[in-house]
């Protein structure tokens, strides 16, 4: 049933389209983003190494559960649908394959295995998997004539509202708490490492070592994407559960808008790194004319460079 001039729990008409006009807008962006790095992945030979499989993987669930926020609309009922479970199914594996490249860094980097690429089937079940059973389990109480809210997947029911609860912020929080102590733990013995060559006096380990914090550093700082992707909506559903007659406009806006740039982030934080910007410029070099690659210094810099391993745990794999 098309909206009018009525509300659901407060939210007018007016205000509905603002939110779809932000959801398809942001979502837009982080479909382009996300799929440049599928694009980059297809078109680029040596990007296919398993460090950066797991990004493709990320940045494939990315783009489509952008696809499936821009094609959905509360007021459609196929179009809703489409949304509702498509969009949740992609976006927890989105945030399931980033606990799969954190988990890759911790037993590479900390507990000094090399046979993360033999648990590839395993990450795979791990991800779809939970996915699918996060999937179905949220059609549980599920009121399929109630979607007046801001999202199709936003509940109104309260049967509803709690269980999209369960089987989507709980699992995430989890997946961020997850991340977030491994980095501590990877980024600690590091520092651990670096301090014990200072010691040692050993240059050539202290280079590598601070190599090494340098790129982890830049990880360390990824579980803060989900954190900012998804704290709003979060937050949103709480009140949404306690106050269920009585929805923020601003904090609706927030939740949709930064909820539906995650791809883009990832897309940013993962997959612009030093191999994918060196495979870029020297695509350019290949076609650009001589007279204006002064302008790009950079090209002639990635040139030059060693080949950077932006998951330094997996250097010796990529050499491979």
């Amino acid at each position: 049933m098309p909206m009018t001039v009525q509300s659901a729990g407060n939210l007018l008409a007016h205000d509905r389209g603002v939110l779809t006009a932000v959801v398809a807008g942001a979502s837009s962006l982080s479909f382009v983003g996300s799929g440049f790095i599928v694009l980059c992945y297809v078109l680029f030979k040596e990007l296919r190494k398993f460090s950066f499989k797991l990004v493709f993987y990320l940045a494939l669930s990315d783009m489509l559960c952008s696809f499936f926020s821009m094609v959905g609309d509360p007021s459609k009922g196929l179009f809703c649908y489409a949304q509702e479970y498509s969009t949740h199914f992609f976006c927890v594996a989105s945030f399931l394959w980033t606990t799969t490249i954190a988990f890759t860094l911790h037993r590479t980097v900390v507990r000094h295995k090399t046979d993360v690429e033999d648990l590839e089937a395993m990450f795979h079940l791990y991800v779809w998997g939970t996915s699918l059973v996060m999937t179905v389990l949220r059609s549980i109480g599920n009121n399929h004539h109630g979607h007046l809210t801001s999202w199709c997947w936003a509940q109104t029911g309260r049967t509803g509202k709690a269980i999209h609860f369960l089987t989507f912020y709980v699992p995430l929080w989890g997946a961020i708490l997850y991340n977030g102590f491994t980095y501590f733990q990877v980024i600690r013995m590091l520092n651990n490492a670096t301090r014990m060559a200072v010691g040692m006096s050993d240059r050539a380990y202290q280079q590598d070592a601070r190599a090494d914090m340098k790129a982890l550093n830049r990880w360390g700082y990824y579980p803060l994407i989900l954190i900012g992707s998804w704290a709003f909506g979060t937050i949103n559903r709480i009140h949404d559960f306690i106050v269920p007659d009585h929805n923020i406009f601003w904090l609706s806006v927030l939740d949709v808008g930064t909820a539906s740039l995650m791809g883009l982030f990832n897309s940013i934080a993962y997959g612009l790194n030093s191999s994918v910007r060196r495979a870029i410029y020297e695509r350019l070099d290949l076609f650009w004319p001589e007279r204006f690659r002064r302008w790009f210094p950079y090209s002639s810099k990635f040139k030059n460079q060693q080949q950077e391993s932006e998951l330094v745990s997996l250097k010796v794999q990529d050499e491979q």
